[in-house]
């Protein structure tokens, strides 16, 4: 392949892992590459090789309006003035993904959507594995990307997020899906759910197999998209569906549902959406099933926490949206009290999707953090706390048998705590503390 990026001026945008690897990358190329982070004390500092040069504490704009390409981070948004100067001034803006796409080699399986990405990814790169296909999974998940272009791999399974996609233009999936559409990453997309939807639907574009949610219509491609072929997946009236507890593909009965490690209907249609994926990719049906036999799910999302208080502890700590804690409560059973912990920041989403569903006899809310006064707003039966220390401290005396502690906290983490990870790993510890 050409060298399309040989002494080309390339300006990276954010210094963290991905960063690297897009240095690492533009090295191999022969590019002249310099570094901009917006943070003063950016991370990775010390691995960034000498003779690249660093611009900490903003963005430079002659940098900016200097280069041949700028590669930017997907959380620096395209309409940060002075991207915008530079895309107006003729600079091509791009992130990592698309560099990936222009050098992979291999079959893609594209994934996006509000929830449950990373279950879907994870679940259709295990399909692949236990096929015996060497396959590589990134994207919004994993390893930068681009050091997936180190070996030799047979198939590519990216979970993408509509940051991502907003930069990626050459993106050709063998099949590409949108899971769902409900409110995220408002304070981004200026309170328009159809600008995020148009920034995910660029997922579609030159894919081979479009699959959709059927009980979405905002996951269906808009009629300037040339679709060749589209697919659904729905509980009914779908290509593959659920009926009587067994997941279907068309007429073939693939594997009852009690026979899977993830539970709950939201994972039922996860479970659906995979096979649809690997199905329409090629992956052999036996590779399928013995995934959906082995499969155990994700870390912080509606994982349960083992303690021995007869009381449910659940940590969905990766529900960072509205729309992924309405999914871990719709058919949610509880025998005695849901203690729900609620909190942090809602990035201007409208929590009123979840008062219908919280305001039950047997829930009673806690809600902490940046945004916990308007969640506490939505319930009778909500108790306004600063922390999710401090609800816990205030449940604890209050639990009996039968009883669940559901972390499902319907936002983001990064107004008290590192990541959505963290909020977890403390959300389990507190609850094994309960127990101790």
């Amino acid at each position: 392949m050409q060298n399309q990026y040989k002494d080309k001026v390339v300006t990276i945008i954010g210094l963290g892992k991905t960063g690297l690897s897009c240095v690492e990358f533009f090295a191999d190329k022969q590019a002249k590459v310099q570094v901009i982070d917006t943070r003063e004390k950016p991370a990775g500092t010390v691995l960034l090789p000498v003779d690249v040069p660093l611009h900490t504490g903003g963005l430079n704009s002659e940098w900016l309006l200097a280069s041949d390409l700028i590669v930017s981070s997907p959380g620096l948004a395209l309409a940060t003035p002075e991207i915008q100067q530079a895309i107006n001034a003729g600079v091509e803006v791009v992130g990592d993904i698309e560099l990936f796409v222009r050098e992979a080699k291999a079959p893609i399986i594209a994934i996006t959507g509000a929830n449950g990405k990373s279950t879907v990814t994870t679940l259709v790169t295990e399909m692949a594995k236990q096929a015996g296909i060497k396959v590589g999974m990134g994207g919004n998940i994993g390893v930068p990307v681009l050091s997936l272009l180190n070996e030799e791999y047979e198939l590519f399974v990216l979970e993408l997020s509509s940051f991502q996609l907003e930069t990626t233009s050459s993106l050709k999936a063998v099949v590409a899906t949108i899971l769902n559409i409900s409110e995220d990453h408002m304070d981004r997309y200026n309170n328009s759910v159809e600008e995020y939807r148009l920034a995910k639907l660029r997922i579609y574009d030159n894919a081979e197999n479009v699959i959709v949610n059927g009980e979405d219509r905002l996951t269906y491609p808009l009629e300037t998209q040339a679709v060749k072929k589209l697919i659904r997946f729905a509980e009914h009236n779908a290509e593959y569906t659920m009926r009587n507890g067994i997941l279907y593909s068309g007429d073939d009965a693939i594997i009852p549902t009690k026979e899977m490690l993830i539970s709950g209907r939201h994972n039922e249609m996860n479970a659906l959406v995979a096979m649809a994926l690997a199905e329409t990719a090629g992956i052999p049906r036996e590779g399928i099933v013995k995934a959906l036999q082995v499969y155990g799910g994700l870390e912080h999302r509606f994982q349960a926490v083992k303690t021995n208080d007869g009381v449910r502890w659940v940590n969905d700590s990766k529900a960072t949206n509205v729309g992924s804690t309405v999914a871990a409560l719709n058919g949610l059973q509880v025998v005695g009290t849901l203690y729900l912990l609620l909190g942090g920041d809602g990035k201007a989403a409208d929590f009123s999707e979840l008062k219908p569903l919280i305001n039950k006899p047997n829930i009673v809310c806690y809600c902490f953090g940046q945004d916990g006064a308007q969640l506490a707003a939505l319930s009778n039966q909500s108790v306004l706390v600063e922390t999710m220390q401090q609800a816990i401290e205030q449940i604890r005396p209050q639990l009996k048998k039968g009883d669940m502690v559901l972390l499902s906290p319907a936002c983001a983490s990064l107004d008290q705590f590192k990541n959505f990870e963290e909020r977890g790993h403390v959300f389990v510890k507190l609850a094994q503390e309960v127990t101790a």
